[in-house]
């Protein structure tokens, strides 16, 4: 084959591989859940543990949000600030009881399944027992509340009417199949996305393509110094 060849041959496998990764960006998925997040003064912070596990003290801000997340990282935080003096103003203190403050955020109109509308974020002050689970300070304010077999928790309030985890396509927003009870969920037990299955090229693919392309810049250097 020809210097000139060869170099056209490195095009189409550089233009292969570019279209290989951009397959692979694309079809990145997210999945559609109820993520719950702790308050302090500096903001929101991810929770590292499922709602039914966590037993909050009086004065805690606990918030839940509603969106498509690939992960922890990506995942949208509530849209309302932690502010506990704000949210239970109105609810003092009482002996054998603890306050805590919810920030509950369904999201918005695109994180939303088909045919549904989410409704706007709101805060509620819990008065629960003092060993109750934030799980347990959820359920008193924000009934109904739905859990998949999974113990995922699928709905606040009745939102979203159906569905429970589901991986969304981050490009299309199609729904592509229930989760994994390991991947959506803070509600449950870990984080979304904790499986590098989904989403991107593997590391084996990675691997043969940098070998094509290490072969393809081999036979175009030969192929010049040929001509020299």
């Amino acid at each position: 084959m020809s210097g000139r060849g060869r170099a056209t041959v490195l095009l189409v496998v550089l233009g292969t591989v570019l279209s290989v990764l951009g397959a692979g960006t694309a079809q990145a998925a997210g999945y559609r859940y109820w993520s719950f997040w702790e308050g302090s003064g500096s903001g929101w912070a991810y929770a590292t543990q499922g709602p039914s596990l966590v037993r909050p003290d009086d004065g805690s801000v606990q918030g839940f949000r509603f969106a498509v997340s690939a992960d922890s990282q990506d995942a949208a935080k509530p849209r309302r600030s932690p502010d506990f003096a704000k949210i239970c103003a109105d609810t003092p203190a009482k002996d054998g009881s603890k306050r805590v403050a919810l920030v509950i955020d369904p999201g918005t109109a695109a994180d939303a399944p088909q045919g549904e509308t989410p409704p706007p974020p709101r805060t509620a002050c819990a008065r629960v027992p003092e060993d109750a689970s934030s799980a347990e300070a959820l359920a008193s304010v924000a009934k109904p509340l739905r859990y998949g077999s999974d113990a995922l928790l699928c709905a606040i309030s009745g939102y979203p009417a159906a569905g429970c985890g589901e991986q969304v396509s981050s490009t299309t927003g199609t729904e592509s199949g229930r989760a994994t009870a390991s991947a959506p969920t803070s509600t449950a037990a870990s984080a979304p996305g904790s499986d590098d299955s989904g989403g991107g090229p593997s590391a084996g693919v990675l691997f043969g393509v940098g070998a094509v392309l290490l072969l393809g810049i081999a036979a175009v250097a030969q192929a010049r110094r040929r001509r020299g």
